[in-house]
């Protein structure tokens, strides 16, 4: 119970400790005045509508993984898992993976581990590609960077300090070796066992996507899902009157930081998220990174760029609790029409 707690409590200090860090060193009126006088907020409806087709190719990239282990799960739920995912991760940082997985596997009759693995290598994807994305990046933006780190030395000097230490590179070479010990183990311990169980089956669901039917397709949902994310915070510096001017390439490395704020453990990026997009905007003239005098326009932007999308979320999770339940009764009284697929059977 106390490391349940600990999971979900932790993430949830840290982001409402940046938000509260933010809000008391940020000029509350200066920042209230931006929210009235400097945003037009029409901008926001059409942002929501990509921002639900983002959810949507997802949806249907992750199908493509199901059914290359023989789960053939219909796109509505799956959309509405999706949906849920991210509106359960408001409350409970990475839990909202844990039930979409439970909940299909659940709905198929199929193998939780396996549906697990589907999801773990969709996560690896994304991974792969903000990783791709911060390299192009910052060979396209580096000169920003160089100047930020030039303002700051100390910063530049710890991280150099990180990446240059021998501790770092034996850590990552300790990780990859015990990964690849558990998944070639035979031990016959119950744990190791249980833990080799885990980890084959993981890799199955990630191994699918190079043997599925519709790689190609893949890509493209995935391209079109990051594609969504950009467009709509490219068309965010349209509702405000202080980011007309920003270029491509500004909003890029925004876009990047702001991908890797949604990354870190906190309540669907609370604070570190806008952290994130203060210090991209400051690189490009919109405020200035000071830790003890946030910018306030700065703010208000990061602040109502997340908040926004949070409350679509929520009254997308509204949605899809609602749509559970009816797909469960529906599934109670034999009212669901039933599939196969291969071997296996689903609703």
């Amino acid at each position: 119970m106390l490391k349940k707690i600990l999971t979900y409590l932790i993430p949830l200090i840290i982001g409402v400790g940046l938000f509260y860090f933010l809000w008391v060193n940020v000029d509350s009126e200066q920042l209230l005045d931006c929210m009235r006088y400097d945003v037009n907020y029409w901008w926001f409806v059409l942002i929501a509508f990509i921002s639900i087709w983002s959810h949507v190719f997802r949806a249907l990239r992750w199908q493509l993984q199901l059914r290359a282990i023989n789960i053939d799960a219909p796109i509505h739920p799956l959309v509405c898992s999706i949906f849920g995912t991210y509106a359960v991760n408001l409350i409970f940082p990475r839990l909202g993976e844990v039930w979409r997985c439970g909940y299909i596997a659940g709905r198929q009759k199929a193998s939780f581990t396996q549906v697990v693995g589907s999801m773990v290598a969709d996560r690896l994807t994304d991974t792969v590609t903000v990783l791709l994305l911060t390299i192009f990046t910052f060979f396209l933006a580096q000169d920003a960077f160089y100047t930020f780190l030039d303002a700051y030395p100390q910063l530049k000097e710890k991280l150099l300090a990180i990446l240059s230490s021998p501790y770092t590179w034996i850590l990552c070479v300790a990780f990859i070796a015990v990964a690849i010990w558990l998944f070639k183990s035979k031990s016959q311990n119950r744990f190791i066992a249980h833990l080799h169980t885990m980890a084959r089956n993981l890799w199955d669901g990630f191994y699918a996507i190079t043997k599925m039917k519709g790689k190609w397709t893949f890509i493209i949902y995935t391209v079109l899902i990051w594609g969504c994310y950009f467009i709509q915070l490219y068309l965010a510096k349209y509702a405000f009157s202080f980011t007309h001017d920003l270029s491509v390439v500004a909003m890029l490395v925004l876009f990047v930081l702001s991908s890797i704020g949604m990354g870190l453990p906190t309540n669907g990026g609370l604070g570190a998220y806008h952290v994130a997009i203060i210090f991209g905007l400051s690189l490009y003239g919109v405020g200035t990174f000071d830790t003890s005098n946030f910018d306030p326009q700065a703010s208000a932007f990061a602040m109502l760029e997340w908040g926004l999308q949070t409350v679509m979320l929520v009254f997308l999770g509204i949605y899809t609790a609602i749509y559970v339940a009816i797909d469960k009764q529906r599934i109670a009284s034999g009212k669901t029409i039933v599939h196969t697929s291969g071997d296996k059977m689903s609703l």
